[in-house]
């Protein structure tokens, strides 16, 4: 097919329809339901789905995408057989045929025709691959955190959305939480006056490089050893990785600062109003015996402190943020309770039911998104925007040492920095 020709998708009929005044094709009788009457979705407005690399935060998610009127799953994919089988099963159940497809590579699923958008929830060394190889088939995407390993694969992910035009929503939900939401916007109306300090929950940032002992390789259809290790350098195969004991190791996961910064840093750069930017100093933390400690402080190029720690929290749930200001501060977190610093500002608050963790009303908006063509609150440019200053921050931490940052050049003042912004990928799974 040559370069200027363009296939006609659902959404260009469907748009192109509307102008010629379908109306006029509309038979005397139509059922409601196909019209969409009566709160019923018509066959059109759905959105057809397929999931690829459900695990256990991805079942959830699943489970949500699955229960939406306006979504019709059709294709499941995973490097294991007992996941395919269940998420089939699941769907098939659901929707009471066997119409739900499957397959052990995504590419298979992504080059049907009939999907529009998929869920990926593979583990973290495969979210920026299968991303950017989505956006190439042309298909929208709601990715689980984080969105990337490294800086180099940030910036690589936000261009490749940019470039093939899809919708993306990375799966920081607490962008769309009340509490979460009503603590940024109290920031940003002033109340506490000028910004001086934003907080992040994260977690102690070290990773290891220890491997565990060889097992026999299962068969490729029962679990595909190679596909799963995907960009990561080969190790053998042990059961404990495929299980879900694959965090924490240096070749599958980006550290404990990047684990929960994903999220509260996320949340920092959005009530601090820099979500176009990142922190251009960054200041790992010490011990008084001159050990290192699990925090790092960082600086915008406004003087904005963030504060990326793991404990002196107010107990108010996972994943919390603390924002200060000259004249008070707020703090809230997954519990759905916030905490203020004076009765002024605690006649501003609201309780929330909705915990943290929960993505229902991020997928809503995702979904509508995909419809509307708006981008989403946790699009592909913010969401890199945290995750690169998640990255400096653990590299700053790993040297023990204090780094400057051009987040424009995205470069540090320091070579072996900068050798760290990248990691090597396995043929043939690179960029």
């Amino acid at each position: 097919m040559k370069s200027t020709q363009r296939r006609v998708g659902r959404r260009d009929f469907l748009k192109g329809c509307a102008v010629a005044g379908a109306a006029a094709l509309v038979p005397t009788y139509v059922p409601g339901k196909v019209l969409g009457l009566d709160g019923a979705t018509p066959p059109s407005a759905k959105v057809n789905f397929g999931g690829i690399g459900i695990g256990a935060r991805g079942g959830h998610d699943f489970s949500i995408f699955l229960g939406r009127e306006d979504v019709r799953v059709r294709a499941i994919c995973d490097v294991r057989k007992s996941r395919r089988d269940a998420l089939k099963a699941q769907t098939d159940k659901k929707y009471n045929d066997t119409d739900c497809a499957v397959y052990k590579d995504m590419e298979d699923l992504l080059g049907r025709d009939d999907i529009d958008a998929v869920l990926i929830a593979t583990g973290d060394r495969w979210h920026t691959m299968a991303s950017i190889t989505a956006a190439k088939f042309g298909k929208d995407v709601y990715c689980e955190k984080p969105l990337s390993l490294t800086i180099q694969e940030s910036r690589a992910l936000a261009d490749a959305v940019k470039r093939y035009g899809i919708v993306y929503q990375a799966g920081t939900q607490r962008r769309n939480i009340g509490n979460f939401m009503l603590a940024a916007e109290i920031v940003k109306s002033g109340k506490l006056g000028k910004l001086t300090e934003v907080h992040a929950n994260t977690l102690w940032p070290a990773t290891h490089h220890d491997w565990f002992p060889a097992e026999p390789e299962p068969a490729v259809d029962e679990c595909d050893w190679d596909r799963w290790l995907g960009p990561c350098p080969w190790r053998p195969y042990n059961s404990r990785y495929v299980a879900g004991d694959w965090r924490s190791h240096f070749d599958f996961h980006g550290g404990g600062i990047l684990e929960w910064g994903s999220h509260t840093v996320d949340l920092c750069q959005w009530a601090a109003q820099k979500d176009d930017t990142a922190p251009t100093r960054y200041e790992p933390q010490f011990n008084d015996d001159g050990s290192i400690a699990g925090h790092v402080w960082a600086y915008y190029a406004d003087g904005v402190k963030l504060v990326m720690r793991s404990d002196g929290w107010l107990g108010l749930g996972t994943c919390s943020a603390r924002y200060v200001g000259e004249e008070g501060w707020i703090e809230t977190g997954d519990s759905g309770r916030m905490a203020v610093s004076s009765d002024a500002l605690r006649s501003e608050l609201k309780y929330f039911g909705m915990p943290g963790t929960d993505p229902t009303t991020h997928i809503a908006e995702f979904i509508d998104c995909v419809k509307t063509r708006r981008n989403p609150a946790a699009n592909a440019d913010v969401a890199a925007q945290s995750h690169i200053a998640s990255h400096c921050a653990y590299i700053a931490w790993q040297l023990k040492r204090p780094l400057e940052f051009d987040p424009v050049k995205e470069e540090f003042n320091d070579e072996e920095a900068n050798r760290m912004r990248t990691r090597a990928m396995r043929a043939p799974y690179t960029l």
